[in-house]
């Protein structure tokens, strides 16, 4: 999928919502536990409820790999059931030396080998290019790196005040834009880290960034949207709790697209204030 592809949807669907299937099987609604799959089921019936105001799905791995190879299946036929139009994003945050990375590349983005056609998957960028490279080789599809996280960890090593000057996460920021380009390579930031993103912009101001934490974790949207919309939009603000588990009864699916509605109506607001 290319940058202009996400535009024409953002702008179609008035939308930078991004939905989080981070689906545990502990938590999902009990009337779905006798079915076949009952992941499956979950994440079919909140695309169904969601598709409609979102224009991106992020699968946390975790989530999947935990359960092995059942897990495995309830992901790829989750990924199959996507529809087209929308941004697949393996939130996988793989990171190690260069041939082991190809092979997580190969893992999400290699229908042939491993039955997963991601669009994009996040990266941990520590150890450094030769270890993002292999994923930035696949044409068409997009690395996510780890800039700033919302996590209260981040200030452990990503807020450091380096000794040239700067902090750590703006390093990563400035030397990982000689690896890709605004076409293939976009960066994770916080929604708790909204005011750091008056920094960011002025370092990479055309790339997309991928935000998590909003709503349960705290991140407020308007903060992030007044801070971080560009010209394109370059926003994909993440939502996962706060849709996929507005309710644990038989009516989870209808909650879920009242609160992707709510949302989806609010950034159709801050799209129309910037003029974007």
């Amino acid at each position: 999928m290319t940058k202009q592809d996400i535009i024409h949807q953002i702008f179609k669907k008035k939308s930078y919502l991004c939905v989080g299937l981070d689906t545990d099987p502990l938590k999902i609604p009990r009337h779905l536990l006798d079915c076949p799959d009952p992941v499956f089921e979950f994440n079919k019936q909140i695309i169904d409820a969601t598709r409609d105001y979102c224009v991106a799905y992020k699968p946390n791995i975790a989530f999947y790999e935990a359960a092995g190879r059942k897990g495995w299946e309830s992901l790829q036929k989750t990924l199959e059931y996507i529809p087209k139009d929308c941004l697949t994003i393996a939130d996988a945050k793989r990171g190690d030396i260069g041939n082991t990375s190809g092979l997580y590349a190969r893992a999400f983005f290699d229908k042939s080998a491993s039955g997963l056609d991601f669009d994009a998957v996040t990266v941990a960028p520590y150890m450094g290019e030769d270890s993002v490279q292999p994923f930035l080789e696949y044409p068409g599809k997009w690395v996510i790196l780890l800039a700033l996280t919302s996590n209260s960890g981040a200030r452990d090593f990503q807020n450091s005040e380096l000794t040239e000057g700067g902090r750590l996460f703006e390093k990563v920021l400035k030397t990982s834009q000689a690896w890709g380009s605004e076409e293939n390579l976009m960066y994770v930031v916080g929604a708790t880290q909204a005011r750091s993103l008056e920094d960011i912009r002025k370092i990479v101001p055309g790339h997309f960034l991928l935000i998590p934490g909003v709503g349960a974790q705290g991140g407020s949207l308007e903060e992030v949207s007044r801070y971080g919309l560009n010209s394109e939009c370059g926003l994909l603000v993440n939502s996962s709790r706060g849709i996929i588990y507005a309710s644990s009864g038989e009516d989870f699916a209808d909650r879920a697209r009242e609160e992707a509605a709510v949302i989806q109506k609010e950034m159709a607001t801050y799209l129309h204030m910037t003029g974007v």
